[in-house]
């Protein structure tokens, strides 16, 4: 039942990630999941005001203003925001989300998992390790290359890697 949408290293691009929340919620996305570099704590609102449901964010190392990213994720009431790492049980899957990805490539090693999420790097990588996926969305940014977003099915047990189409800013 669960449609699991990740993105990551938005760092303030807010067109894109205007269209990737769009993308997301045509996809039918229940949940979000964003792992780290929103950068200015303003996008936490633009996320909840973006997607209804449930948010999961973790902190990524630019995100400099813990304490007023707390006080934005405090004021919607679908946020969740943690620190450099989390684990989740979403429709009898485990779920890791952390911004970097070496403890990533780690923890999916462990077997222990469904999923392991991270970002960080800004390069989109979809791997199964065991029956662990591992996966970095891409970037929202676009720094790096073409901004992209991953979407997870706990019933299914699947990963889709999708383009953002949008203006870069």
């Amino acid at each position: 039942m669960a449609k699991i949408a990740m993105i990551s290293d938005s760092h303030d691009n807010l067109p894109v990630l205007r269209a990737a929340l769009a993308a997301v919620r045509a996809a039918g996305a229940d949940m979000l999941l964003h792992l780290g570099d929103l950068c200015a704590p303003f996008v936490v609102t633009e996320l909840a005001q973006g997607f209804s449901g449930p948010i999961h964010i973790v902190m990524g190392n630019n995100d400099a203003d813990g304490r007023l990213l707390q006080v934005m994720a405090g004021r919607n009431p679908n946020v969740t925001l943690y620190g450099v790492y989390t684990e989740l049980q979403v429709e009898g899957r485990m779920l890791a989300l952390i911004h970097y990805p070496e403890p990533a490539q780690r923890i999916a090693a462990s077997g222990q998992l469904d999923l392991v999420a991270y970002g960080h790097n800004h390069k989109k990588h979809v791997e199964q390790v065991g029956d662990t996926w591992l996966v970095n969305p891409g970037e929202l940014l676009g720094l790096v290359g073409a901004p992209t977003w991953a979407l997870y099915d706990t019933v299914a047990h699947t990963v889709a890697l999708h383009d953002v189409e949008a203006k870069r800013w």
